[in-house]
């Protein structure tokens, strides 16, 4: 039997799955926490990696690797391939303003999203090196290349310490603000004009089963991924298929053929892990919702569930505009969240938690409304992600975003979709392997837009968008 791992290294821990190559069964697993912040240095990661991966049984009887992580996050190297400075995670929002100025300056988001299918916002990684450039200019000196966090560790499972053995994949580097998913190359004018004129180096982009080299074990490196393009890839999902992840963010990506070019720049033009285009609106602010709205209420997830579910649809007109941690998806990342529709009949523990429900989700409709204003034909959705275990969630799902939605048992499908694509690079097979996804569960509801409409009302009082 050949075994594959796959890395997911995201926001809050590292973890490692051990997986049999031919049917995707998981054999081991392990895990490993990350601090919590907005910037880390990346060896606090390398270390979790090596941690969750001692508590997968090891590594050295792996015949590949691969690693999904957290997106757009900043790694800055020096020439003798040291971090430079902490990493900017993709949820720092001080780069919002350095967005706004490299949007002005290349002419607004139409000509970002012609050129390049993404407009820089606080997480992409263009403005947070406008933002370097800016406020720490000798640390953007200092910077002889940058990469992503999937780049980075990679990179260390190889053993080099040569900033020109970094490596990437498209899915990922779609997310820099200065690559071309539908080009599949770098736009390294767009890169300097970030960086105030600077060019440091940026990581060869191989392809989606190509090999980024071979880890100091032996095993095969995989070319790694974005944690959205790998999870899609974990999950199996396919043309027509719009997946929606419930994590700390929320996020509606849908596989496709065509690249996106939304002027507006709610729709980021990114590529998936198969070769396809992978259109994506991401929210800042996903699970945790539910998570503060418990605190406040004093109860756990359970309570939460049912103190919504056990409310009227609508919740008697509370609507709950969920931008606790600002926004990205619309682009207010200073904003702060809101409760509107207060009355003294409406104030209750229930209707509290059934708008919590509602305007997370509601905030999830409007991606999709976007991603489908891009002329893709959503056929199914997707539900997974921390915020699917939800049975809240699960159930008003529906009837927020108007489809059927299926719930797949819950699993680290970005693990998953990293082993995958590690099994896919000693395949030399043209398309990745089949695997077995797990039992789907599908929801249905009666539509109701009422509550979308209601929560946009609210959404314009208090930001005026």
């Amino acid at each position: 039997m050949t075994l594959v791992a796959g890395i997911d290294s995201s926001t809050q821990s590292c973890k490692v799955v051990v997986c049999d190559a031919d049917t995707g069964e998981i054999r081991r697993s392990g895990s490993a926490a990350h601090p919590a912040g907005t910037e880390v240095d990346p060896v606090v990661w390398w270390t979790a990696l090596g941690e969750a991966a001692e508590a997968a049984g090891g590594l050295d009887d792996v015949a590949a690797v691969s690693v999904g992580a957290q997106q757009h996050g900043m790694v800055c190297l020096d020439s003798a391939g040291q971090v430079v400075r902490p990493a900017l995670l993709w949820n720092d929002t001080r780069s919002g303003e350095a967005a706004s100025a490299l949007v002005d300056e290349l002419g607004g988001t139409a000509a970002w999203a012609d050129r390049i299918g993404v407009v820089p916002v606080a997480s992409i990684t263009a403005a947070k090196l406008r933002w370097l450039a800016d406020a720490e200019p000798r640390n953007a000196d200092a910077t002889a290349a940058v990469c992503l966090p999937h780049d980075w560790l990679t990179w260390r499972l190889s053993g080099s310490t040569d900033v020109d053995d970094v490596r990437t994949d498209r899915s990922d580097a779609s997310g820099t603000g200065y690559f071309s998913a539908e080009d599949d190359d770098y736009d390294l004018d767009l890169l300097a004009m970030a960086m105030r004129g600077r060019r440091p180096a940026v990581p060869t982009v191989v392809g989606p089963s190509a090999s980024a080299g071979r880890a100091t074990t032996g095993a095969v490196l995989g070319a790694g991924a974005g944690d959205n393009a790998a999870a899609a890839l974990g999950i199996g999902a396919g043309p027509g298929d719009c997946v929606v992840s419930l994590g700390t963010s929320g996020v509606v990506s849908a596989v496709g053929d065509a690249a996106s070019h939304d002027a507006s720049g709610l729709v980021a033009g990114f590529a998936d892990a198969t070769g396809r285009q992978l259109p994506l609106v991401c929210t800042l602010n996903g699970a945790p919702v539910l998570a503060a709205v418990a605190k406040m209420l004093g109860v756990d997830f359970d309570e939460l569930d049912r103190l919504a579910l056990s409310a009227a649809v609508g919740a008697e007109g509370l609507s709950l505009v969920p931008y606790f941690d600002g926004e990205r998806s619309p682009n207010l990342p200073e904003a702060q969240g809101a409760l509107q529709g207060v009355t003294t009949r409406n104030l209750s523990s229930a209707n509290v938690a059934r708008a919590a429900v509602e305007g997370l989700l509601a905030s999830i409709a409007f991606c999709l409304d976007r991603i489908a204003g891009q002329g893709v034909d959503v056929e199914r959705v997707l539900l997974v992600g921390g915020g699917a275990r939800s049975e809240a969630v699960r159930r008003i799902a529906p009837a927020i975003l108007g489809k059927p939605v299926h719930v797949p048992t819950p699993a680290e499908y970005v693990a998953l979709g990293a082993a995958r694509q590690a099994a896919w690079a000693v395949s030399d097979a043209e398309e990745p392997p089949s695997w077995s996804f797990g039992v789907t569960a599908t929801y249905e509801a009666d539509h109701t837009p009422e509550v979308v409409e209601r929560y946009q009302v609210a959404q314009r009082l208090t930001f005026g968008q």
